[in-house]
């Protein structure tokens, strides 16, 4: 019968005649035969299986050796032997190679022949030890792959006992590692996934059936894609073992390769790398998921070196995975973890900035569901990316106009997954008791370090950084090449807005804004230095204007004589001066208003008027009966003896020698007069901190009696006494000229043009002649959240009165020539001044009970900028009114208040103490003082609503995507060059801490204060001034 079989398929008899007369042959495969004829049948049958030259042959081949096999069982087990099947896999079959498929194909339905025979047992011996030997050859992906499926047919086939089993598996996974596909054709392709499909497959079944191999697989598997050497590079392929490993495992594995001190950092960087690579596998799940885990694994214990170099050298092969729909996902996953957490330098977004726009258009022309929903998410990491690194118009804008119709995420979320994202925000993976250098805290925003007692330049910078739009036009002005104090200021801004750092160490900016009669490391008055640095900021600015304006005519007047040339330098600076008096500076538009003080002679009833720009406003607190005798404060001789204030203020000094930028600080309408008529010029006295800003008063020993009294006084309530008219009587009359004599007089102030931003002082020093200290008044104050300043604009030229009044020193007696305060004297204002809204936009807190101790600290709320406010109610705002018609308004402020609070924006307010910054309300803001005492709102920031102060923050020079504009390029390579710095630096730390760890002990205090203690608090004494006068306590730290 194998004869005539043999010539059958060989013959060149037509097909169809060649399979009817094999079906006969299959068919006999039922008659009796001998065993002589079955072993010639099986042997004739395997050399078809194997060796068949056309696939008609190879078929018939396999259905007689099942045929035969079937129904002589007793001598196809003879014929299927541990020899045959041991030479097979050995040497192969004649010319078969023992690598071809086409062996295990046969050894495999053999094994389906005689699975009911005893000497399958052997067999099932002899193929665990090959199986082991095969994979240890690291067989292509086809021999592989089929050995896989006969193995995940036969599992009795895989090798036994933990020690085999484990090397089987650890062998199969160097063998993937050597896959590479054959051909590049999809159907190719596809055939190759398929293929390393099935063998991850047998791993997966393996390891579910003994767990014990899954962690000494992935070690292997680490070690492959791990290994430095350049002459292997590690199949893709490996990454269809990802989908296989339980999540469950993600925290213990990462922790363990993270904190494995065996494992180098050029290790651990290529095998991040060659995971990244994984995501071009197209079948492969929750590979995104294992990459982002080892990136916040190797954030958490601050390996920035790697994650940096990872980022840069791989960031575009993520984004170009966009292009592939069936990576997409995955890649998107790892590109928005990799940008978001890359903040301290632009150089991996700007990578891939020139390929967004393609990719959005191609996006767009799909038009399918899935390319929309992808576009979105794109969208806002583009956002997020742009917001975060503003300054680069020329790569933003084509970016923009691709994206400009799609939605764009608000602010509040754009900054909530910048803050959740950043490399030194992912929460640590290490033992409670390693403790990690913190970056930014959740706030997002950056503090300033304490150089020893400079608490009072802290609380004003952050507060001032907090003014939107000054600190938008500081970053927006070009300094290169100048080194001006401005300049610092705005090398400080960048920082506090870009570092990755907790806290930024203003060293610098320090020593240049110093006042020279500041004691380094010694306690100073916040108010005094914020005087000081606007008028160095407002005169360097007035200077640099008008010897810029000299140089530019000194160019012109080469060819003219040296006499000639003196001439008009001299008379070009002299212009340049007066434009630079008609032009305001920055400070001017930002914090400059003006009052004009009117004197009214009773007698003649000639009026005498001047007009003073003012910074700042400082408010004296008024005595009880002014808020229940509304009217105007007539100053005599008489009856004011106890309940006195006094006050001097210091006139800011003119380089250019002309008319300075002043602050008005008045007390109570009242001008400030020394005794014995002299006025006391505290500008260059060394210690001004202790006079200039500062207040007499005299208290008569019971605090009951005090200015607080039954009701507690609120920001209006001062304005108002600020803003009342003044009867001017007794020894404290005016010289009239047009009487020639002294006579009673009115005096009334009036805000004539408001400033931008509205700094008050609320002068809360007095001045104790018994003790000869500066005691504090710890009145609480209540803090309108709105409030709206009355303003009389003018619409023609003033009468400035050319008399001997002092410009930037209110004028008043004290002591004997002080006068008491009357009812007014029936000249009422025709006209009602305009109210011009205000929001409350910082406050300085000094804590402490004088001023010879205490802590600064700010509360600020964020402001996106100018512009209507959706804050501004002007129906419950504290209203200031015309002094003659109600000082006071109907509604109290608490009720307001509550009004506001109800109305407020979730963690829109911040509290800087030095190096923290923590989340705060308006409500803490304004109990403040009612829970802690000594801790008393000093000097407060109102900013005018509904304004945009002249300045465009979409202008044409430059793209504002976060409202702030862009950098210099100097300040943005200074602050990438910091953060790498600062990572280094954790890095560094993290690494010394981890070697001691073991041994190492530590205690562990939360990032934030308790309620049980004042913000302000230096020690268990809150301010530092409530433990007696120590000399620890009476530091400012």
């Amino acid at each position: 019968m194998d004869k005539i079989l043999e010539g059958l398929v060989s013959s060149s008899h037509p097909l169809p005649l060649k399979r009817v007369i094999v079906r006969r042959v299959v068919e006999s495969a039922e008659t009796p035969l001998s065993q002589a004829q079955c072993r010639a049948m099986f042997a004739l049958s395997t050399r078809l299986v194997l060796q068949g030259p056309d696939p008609f042959q190879r078929q018939v081949g396999r259905q007689v050796l099942e045929a035969y096999g079937r129904y002589h069982r007793a001598e196809f087990e003879a014929f299927f032997n541990r020899g045959l099947v041991l030479g097979l896999l050995q040497r192969g079959y004649g010319e078969l190679s023992n690598r071809d498929p086409a062996i295990l194909d046969y050894i495999q339905a053999g094994l389906r022949l005689i699975m009911s025979c005893p000497s399958v047992l052997e067999l099932f011996e002899l193929l665990q030890v090959e199986a082991l030997r095969l994979v240890c050859e690291r067989p292509a992906p086809p021999l592989c792959a089929r050995l896989c499926q006969l193995l995940g047919d036969f599992p009795q086939c895989l090798p036994r006992g933990r020690k085999l089993s484990l090397a089987f598996c650890q062998q199969l996974v160097r063998s993937i590692a050597h896959f590479q596909s054959q051909g590049s054709r999809e159907a190719e392709l596809r055939l190759y996934v398929s293929q390393v499909t099935q063998v991850s497959g047998l791993l997966r079944s393996v390891w579910k059936a003994e767990p014990d191999t899954l962690l000494p697989s992935l070690q292997e598997l680490f070690a492959i894609i791990s290994a430095v050497d350049n002459s292997f590079e590690p199949s893709v392929a490996l990454a269809s073992l990802v989908q296989h490993i339980p999540l469950q495992m993600i925290t213990v594995l990462i922790r363990s390769l993270t904190t494995d001190p065996n494992v180098k950092d050029a290790s651990m960087t290529q095998a991040l790398c060659r995971m990244i690579d994984w995501l071009s596998w197209p079948l492969a799940q929750h590979v995104e998921t294992w990459v982002i885990a080892l990136l916040k694994g190797l954030a958490a214990v601050q390996k920035f070196t790697i994650l940096i170099d990872v980022t840069l050298l791989k960031i575009e092969l993520v984004f170009n995975r966009l292009w592939f729909p069936l990576v997409r996902p995955g890649a998107l996953a790892v590109l928005s973890h990799m940008l978001l957490s890359f903040q301290h330098s632009p150089e991996a977004f700007h990578l891939i900035v020139p390929h967004v726009v393609s990719l959005v258009h191609s996006f767009k022309r799909d038009g399918l569901p899935s390319s929309t929903a992808f576009l979105m998410q794109l969208t806002e990491l583009i956002h997020c990316m742009m917001y975060h690194y503003s300054g680069f118009p020329e790569l933003y804008e084509p970016i923009l106009e691709a994206i400009k119709d799609m939605p764009k995420p608000t602010e509040e979320k754009i900054k909530l997954i910048l803050s959740q994202s950043a490399w030194t925000s992912q929460s640590s993976s290490l033992p409670s008791c390693l403790s990690r250098l913190s970056g930014k805290s959740e706030t997002g925003k950056t503090g300033l370090i304490n150089l020893g007692n400079t608490c009072y330049m802290n609380s004003v910078i952050q507060a001032l950084f907090m003014a939107t739009d000054f600190r938008r036009h500081v970053l927006s002005l070009n300094l290169n090449g100048c080194n001006s104090l401005m300049r610092k200021l705005q090398h400080l801004f960048a920082f506090l807005a870009h570092t990755q750092r907790e806290a930024y160490a203003p060293r610098i900016f320090f020593e240049a804004s110093r006042p020279p009669w500041f004691t380094p490391r010694s306690q100073q008055d916040c108010s005094e230095y914020l005087r000081f640095l606007l008028d160095r900021l407002h005169e360097e600015e007035r200077t640099l204007k008008a010897l810029s304006s000299a140089k530019a005519s000194e160019s012109i007047m080469n060819e003219e004589s040296q006499t000639q040339e003196a001439v008009h330098k001299a008379q070009a600076f002299a212009e340049a001066s007066c434009v630079g008096s008609e032009e305001r500076t920055l400070i001017e538009k930002m914090f400059g208003g003006k009052l004009k003080t009117t004197i009214c002679c009773l007698n003649c009833k000639s009026m005498s008027q001047k007009e003073e720009a003012f910074t700042d406003l400082s408010l004296a607190f008024c005595p009880p009966t002014s808020l229940e005798n509304v009217g105007p404060k007539c100053v005599e001789r008489s009856e004011v003896k106890d309940d006195c204030v006094v006050q001097a203020n210091t006139s800011a000094t003119s380089l250019a020698g002309e008319t300075p930028l002043n602050n008005s600080e008045v007390n109570g309408g009242c001008d400030t007069v020394m005794n014995e008529g002299t006025i006391k010029d505290f500008s260059n006295e060394p210690n001004s901190e202790n006079t200039a800003n500062s207040e007499l008063n005299k208290d008569n020993g019971d605090m009951s009696q005090r200015l607080v009294g039954k009701n507690t006084l609120s920001v209006t309530d001062l304005l108002n006494y600020f803003l009342a008219p003044e009867i001017l009587s007794g020894d404290n009359k005016y010289y009239c000229e047009k009487c020639a004599s002294l006579q009673n007089a009115e005096k009334t102030m009036q805000i004539i043009e408001e400033p931008e931003y509205l700094i008050l002082t609320l002068l809360r020093f007095s001045y104790d002649p018994k003790c000869h200290i500066r005691r504090k008044i710890l009145d609480n104050v209540s803090l309108p959240l709105v409030l709206e300043l009355p303003v009389k604009r003018t619409t023609s030229p003033l009468a400035v009165v050319s008399g001997g009044w002092s410009v930037g020193v209110e004028i008043s007696d004290i002591g004997e020539n002080l006068a008491k305060k009357l009812k007014p004297s029936g000249a009422d204002e025709v006209t009602c001044p305009q109210s011009v809204p205000y929001m409350l936009s910082s406050v300085v807190v000094h804590s402490g009970v004088s001023s010879e101790s205490g802590h600064y600290y700010s509360y600020a709320r964020n402001v996106t900028g100018s512009g209507p406010s959706g804050l501004c109610h002007q129906s419950t705002a504290l209203s200031l009114v015309s002094p003659q018609d109600k000082l006071l308004t109907e509604e109290s402020p608490c009720t307001v208040v509550e009004n506001e609070l109800d109305t407020e924006m979730p963690r829109e307010w911040f509290l800087f103490n030095d190096s923290r910054v923590t989340f705060t309300s308006f409500q803490s803001v304004q109990k403040i003082t009612s829970r802690f005492p000594k801790d008393t709102a000093y000097v407060l920031f109102y900013k005018k609503q509904n304004s945009t102060c002249g300045f465009n923050t979409n202008s044409a020079n430059g793209l504002w995507i976060n409202g702030d504009p862009p950098l210099q390029k100097d300040l943005m390579d200074a602050i990438t060059k910091d953060n790498k710095l600062y990572l280094q630096e954790q890095e560094l730390s993290a690494r010394t801490q981890a070697l001691q760890a073991a041994s190492a002990s530590c205690s562990f205090r939360p990032n934030g204060f308790d309620d049980n203690d004042p913000p302000g608090s230096c020690g268990p004494t809150g301010g530092g001034g409530g433990g007696g006068f120590s000399t620890v306590g009476r530091l400012v730290f």
